[in-house]
Parts: C-alpha cells; sequence; structure tokens
C-alpha cells in the first residue's frame, strides 16, 4: 500500500488549527488513518494524542482528551489497517464500518471505565470481552 496523500484536514489538524464543533468521529477516524500510514504506530499516536489535548484545551474543554480512548482507538483502526490492507481511506471505512461509531470501544470497555477520571489521563487495559 502506498502512503496517501495527507488531506487538508490532517494539515490543519497537525498545525491544531482545526475547530473542534467541526471534526467529528469520522473525522477523527480519518486523521488517525492518515497519520497511521505517514508515520508508524508510535510517532502518530504521539502526534495525534497533542493535536487532540491541544485543541480541546484551546476551546476551553481539556478533559475532553482522553489517553484510554486515543490509545485504543488508533490501535483498533493500525489493527484494522494491517488486517484489511486498502487502497484508500473509502475502502478503510467501507471494509471497517463498525470504525464509524464513536461506540466501537464499547465493545472492549465499559462507558464508566472510559469515562472515569483515570482513563482521561492513564491508558487502561480492555475490561470486557469482544
Amino acid at each position: 500500500m502506498t502512503k496517501p496523500q495527507y488531506s487538508k484536514l490532517t494539515r490543519r489538524f497537525e498545525r491544531h488549527e482545526l475547530d473542534p464543533e467541526s471534526f467529528g468521529h469520522i473525522e477523527h477516524v480519518r486523521v488517525a488513518y492518515e497519520m497511521l500510514l505517514r508515520y508508524g504506530f508510535i510517532d502518530a499516536l504521539g502526534r495525534y494524542a497533542s493535536a487532540i489535548d491541544s485543541i480541546a484545551t484551546r476551546a476551553g474543554a481539556p478533559d475532553k482528551f482522553n489517553v484510554t480512548i486515543t490509545l485504543a482507538f488508533l490501535s483498533l483502526i493500525a489493527e484494522r489497517i494491517y488486517k484489511t490492507d486498502p487502497s484508500d481511506f473509502d475502502q478503510f471505512l467501507a471494509l471497517n464500518a463498525d470504525l464509524g461509531s464513536s461506540r466501537v470501544l464499547g465493545k472492549w470497555y465499559s462507558r464508566a471505565d472510559l469515562l472515569s477520571d483515570f482513563a482521561r489521563t492513564h491508558f487502561m487495559l480492555p475490561n470486557q470481552a469482544a
């Protein structure tokens, strides 16, 4: 698979210039997909987390950043990229329709755990069977 061209969205995301009101779940997935292909997992995770945290803080909602959700979601997207080897984001999303739901992590985590103060600042291992 060739590395995709970065979308304007992802470039703005990396510069921490996005308006959080127009950055929905699918946009989160697209940016994560593009960053994972460009940087690999560890670098993409650091860059993605930094941008999400910065954007949330500038929007006056620093509690929106969640370490567990960020790490678990990027891990899931990375695994799906590996398993499906898509040619582009649209194909990726078609092959992984469940990623279109912001509740996809509910297979592995209780809502209470995902929204806990601990999960916001530390990674929690999954606590529910898929």
